[in-house]
């Protein structure tokens, strides 16, 4: 008999904020993985896309930077398409989309994706009902020919409570640096929470597939969600270390001194610190 699955509410459960000391002690185990996983990835010229999703809030940009920071650009890429102009707003739903998925020795990372249909544009009434409902019988035909045409694909859905969504968009009004994180649809969307979990959850009876399905994470502490999904992900994707034939040592610089610099006037940054 098939266990039956946990509502949002069992999921966050509390737990105490992991330690700095620890998270950054896991952390960089995970990232020397991801590294032989880019590797990996390179050598066998997959093709990996991974969506992120939630509610506002919910750690969404953190987790990505965390699964970025030590890997190369050229090869974990990061989508984060801004509002649709006018011309695209009179393309197939889908197109712009399209031209951001990944080729081979990829990764592709949307924040926030192709489900934006079915969360911020139904909620806060940028599509109709009807266009919602289209999109979600179609999208699961559309995910299939991704993974058919060779992509590996992961849909991660951050899930927060209500009190601490409430505490960290507060935090981005009173915090300078986060001041920018917070957007005027943030502001709109943040009275319809009961609108998005019902979008939420049409969206996932509809669209969690076995050849595509959806992952939620706990994202009550940052910390413990980023290493979690990080976990999570490396093991949805069979690698292996790439071996090194010849270790790497710098070769000879020669001799230092040969060429004297111009007395050229820079203008010297001012140390203040």
């Amino acid at each position: 008999m098939a266990k039956p699955k946990k509502t949002s509410k069992e999921i966050l459960k509390p737990a105490e904020r992991l330690e700095r000391k620890v998270y950054d002690a896991e952390l960089k185990k995970l990232h020397i993985e991801l590294v032989k996983l880019q590797q990996w990835v390179q050598q066998k010229g997959l093709k990996v896309c991974i969506v992120f999703e939630g509610r506002d809030g919910a750690g969404k940009g953190g987790t990505i930077k965390a699964i970025t920071e030590r890997v190369s650009p050229r090869v974990f890429r990061v989508v984060a398409l801004p509002a649709p102009t006018e011309r695209e707003k009179t393309q197939m739903y889908a197109q712009r989309y399209l031209t951001h998925l990944p080729a081979a020795g990829e990764v592709v990372i949307f924040d926030r994706s192709w489900y934006n249909r079915a969360g911020v544009e139904r909620v806060m009434g940028f599509c109709t009902e009807e266009q919602s409902h289209t999109f979600l019988k179609v999208v699961p035909l559309f995910e299939k020919v991704m993974v058919q045409s060779g992509i590996i694909l992961l849909k991660y859905w951050l899930e927060v409570s209500a009190e601490e969504q409430t505490r960290r968009l507060q935090a981005r009004i009173t915090d300078g640096r986060k001041l920018w994180k917070l957007s005027p649809m943030d502001i709109k969307s943040y009275g319809h929470w009961d609108d998005y979990t019902r979008a939420r959850d049409d969206m996932f009876a509809a669209s969690d597939s076995s050849w595509a399905p959806w992952y939620m994470a706990n994202s009550e502490d940052k910390r413990r969600v980023r290493l979690n999904i990080i976990s999570h992900l490396l093991g949805q994707i069979p690698y292996k270390e790439i071996a090194d034939k010849d270790a790497v040592k710098l070769p000879k610089r020669g001799r230092l001194g040969k060429y004297k610099a111009a007395p050229y006037p820079f203008r010297m940054v001012a140390e203040q610190f």
